[in-house]
């Protein structure tokens, strides 16, 4: 088992809401962090025609039998157990860490908790593995100090790269799914992400979407991954497949709401800059972004043409995971004038006493100088504390007055 970082968080959450749902992706490890957990939980799994045969046939009675630590794997295949959960955690109101429920994202699973369980849970995201937790190595102290809007010498002490490049660029090109990375035989690795991509999209997104074409679906995917990191227009994928707008932004959704495809809206609360407000997005891991454009190994992902792209969706899934497993929110932009001036990303949240976070990523080890011009802009028209670059250097080094960059191997 690999270590998780969110567990700690988990945990906590567990001492504060009487249930907790965990979602993400197939196969990024949701079970075995349930299995990790302190306490004697019972585990029920709704893809077990047993176990979930034992639940449907009294929801309430179910629920009374085990009324505390239960955990119920794929809850979204057993509708009728939020309106029995609800009764049960309002029977006892007060007691926390009763229940855990966790799924693959579906419309089922969110209109259920938002709808029967609104107020009564928190709701956390595990993705596959992050740079640091492949290594297994501890969690960044960066994240929390970020989130806490730390001195800028404190963030600058806790930068110091803690891998390898041919770490880093290992992870680069393999991604974060956990079952590869135990085993060593590459051959394995391709033939692992090969069927589940066609388990994925064939199975559980067909099973949650059963009128989507899934032949035309696959198309879409594979088209994506050409588009993976690139502001997205609608109209052109839908000449391109030969498809209505409507229905691409229908397979956008899918593939967001899935944990496939990482959506970044253009942020635009701009009043003195005419900014271009079309989105752009990611394939979520870069290993499955890999073999989906055919590219076999590390060496010739460093020279192909969509290794910067490649890269900055790394770097981006890096933080985001890393910030929701330190449990702290932030809401992901991208930011780009009409005039050239553009930011690969800016996060929202809640960083001490400051509420934006400019981020530059580069391949390279250093970052030109149009690049640092929009970042410095930004964080002075913004009044931002701190804006990052972050790049292949060895160490982190000040660029400029309030612009740090950082070495990748820090994440």
């Amino acid at each position: 088992m690999l270590p998780r970082h969110l567990q700690n968080h988990l945990q906590t959450l567990l001492t504060h809401f009487p249930c907790v749902v965990l979602t993400g992706v197939r196969q990024c490890g949701k079970t075995t962090l349930l299995g990790a957990l302190t306490g004697t939980w019972q585990h029920f799994d709704m893809e077990n025609s047993a176990d979930r045969q034992q639940l449907l046939a009294d929801p309430d009675l179910f629920l009374r039998l085990h009324p505390n630590q239960v955990v119920i794997d794929e809850a979204q295949l057993a509708p009728p157990l939020f309106a029995a959960l609800r009764v049960a955690i309002d029977r006892d109101r007060q007691r926390k860490g009763r229940f855990l429920l966790s799924g693959s994202s579906s419309p089922e699973l969110v209109k259920q908790i938002s709808e029967s369980l609104a107020g009564r849970v928190a709701r956390v995201e595990l993705g596959p593995l992050s740079l640091s937790e492949a290594w297994q190595l501890p969690a960044s102290p960066l994240y929390a100090l970020l989130g806490a809007g730390a001195p800028a010498a404190d963030i600058y002490g806790a930068a110091q790269g803690r891998l390898t490049a041919s770490q880093v660029r290992d992870y680069w090109f393999a991604g974060g799914y956990p079952e590869p990375w135990t085993h060593a035989s590459e051959e394995f690795r391709s033939l692992w992400h090969r069927n589940y991509i066609d388990s994925y999209l064939l199975r559980d997104i067909s099973a949650l979407f059963p009128n989507l074409n899934r032949d035309r679906f696959r198309q879409f995917i594979n088209l994506l991954s050409q588009h993976s990191g690139s502001i997205l227009n609608n109209a052109d994928i839908s000449r391109t497949l030969g498809v209505s707008e409507p229905t691409v932004r229908d397979w956008l959704s899918i593939a967001h709401a899935t944990f496939l495809w990482r959506h970044i809206p253009a942020w635009d609360r701009s009043i003195a800059k005419q900014l271009v407000k079309h989105p752009k997005g990611f394939l979520r891991d870069s290993g499955l972004l890999h073999r989906l454009l055919r590219i076999p190994d590390a060496t010739l992902l460093a020279t192909h043409p969509v290794a910067g792209k490649s890269w900055e969706g790394m770097v981006v899934e890096t933080l985001l995971r890393s910030f929701e497993s330190a449990g702290i929110r932030v809401e992901p932009f991208h930011y780009r004038t009409r005039g050239g001036a553009e930011i690969d990303l800016i996060l929202e949240g809640s960083f001490g006493n400051y509420k934006l976070l400019p981020i530059e990523i580069k391949l390279t080890t250093q970052a030109d100088k149009r690049a640092l011009r929009s970042i410095s802009e930004f964080v002075a028209t913004h009044d931002c504390p701190l804006g990052l670059v972050i790049t292949n250097d060895e160490r982190p080094r000040w660029l400029a007055d309030r612009i740090l960059a950082m070495p990748a191997a820090s994440l």
